[in-house]
């Protein structure tokens, strides 16, 4: 474990007290009764990890949740992703026009081909009020593309719009499911114990995409993939 890892488990860990105590400072996602087709879009980028990587996620951590709350709305595989840097939160109507998407490309594509691959490390999961996710710590070149990104993004005249709780050490959160009413017992239980037993191998990220999506990644809209560097 790196001295950047500890500092991200830190700042994840203030999260978890801020979710316990219902004063969570961050920008989140408001429950609708129907993800799938929620209008509220965003302009984000993010990473699709390999097929296998996200169906081993599907199997060993959303399945044996489902029969436990079937009330939530539980990601398909093909939607798992993983958010390297948010521009536009979700909002109906969107809170982005077509020049800021088309000025967002020349952003990501100039800045992420300056950046190295990172290695993201699956160590927990994290039950929101409204959501739950897997929590990795990551290489600390995570740091570096997302403050790029953010100084470009400003000069370019479209700043990231999502309030966070820190402004470095950032980490890789996938999110799992999303739910409109409290999960019951059975499934905070189940969660507790998947994430005191999880061995999920580490991931290279190795490319950033730019696109439009509601929360779920449901009318979902590629812009430009850029690569990262080996």
């Amino acid at each position: 474990m790196t001295h950047h890892q500890d500092k991200q488990i830190e700042i994840i860990n203030q999260i978890e007290e801020q979710v316990k105590t219902d004063s969570l400072e961050a920008t989140t996602v408001i429950p609708v009764n129907n993800f799938a087709t929620d209008n509220r879009m965003c302009l984000t980028s993010v990473h699709f990890p390999a097929v296998q990587y996200t169906d081993n996620i599907y199997k060993s951590l959303i399945t044996p949740l489902k029969n436990l709350f079937q009330n939530a709305y539980y990601y398909e595989p093909s939607s798992l992703h993983l958010t390297v840097k948010n521009i536009r939160v979700i909002n109906d109507p969107p809170s982005f026009t077509v020049h800021d998407i088309e000025t967002a490309k020349k952003v990501l594509n100039r800045v992420i081909l300056k950046h190295m691959k990172f290695n993201i490390y699956p160590y927990r999961l994290l039950l929101f009020k409204n959501n739950l996710a897997l929590m990795s710590t990551t290489d600390e070149e995570l740091d570096r593309i997302i403050l790029d990104l953010d100084e470009e993004l400003k000069r370019e005249g479209i700043p990231d719009d999502k309030k966070y709780i820190n402004s470095r050490y950032f980490f890789s959160n996938m999110t799992l499911a999303r739910f409109n009413t409290a999960p019951p017992g059975a499934f905070k239980e189940k969660i507790v114990e998947i994430s005191s037993d999880l061995k999920l191998q580490s991931y290279c990220v190795d490319s950033v995409s730019l696109i439009t999506s509601n929360a779920v990644m449901k009318k979902l809209t590629f812009h430009t993939t850029a690569n990262l560097k080996d």
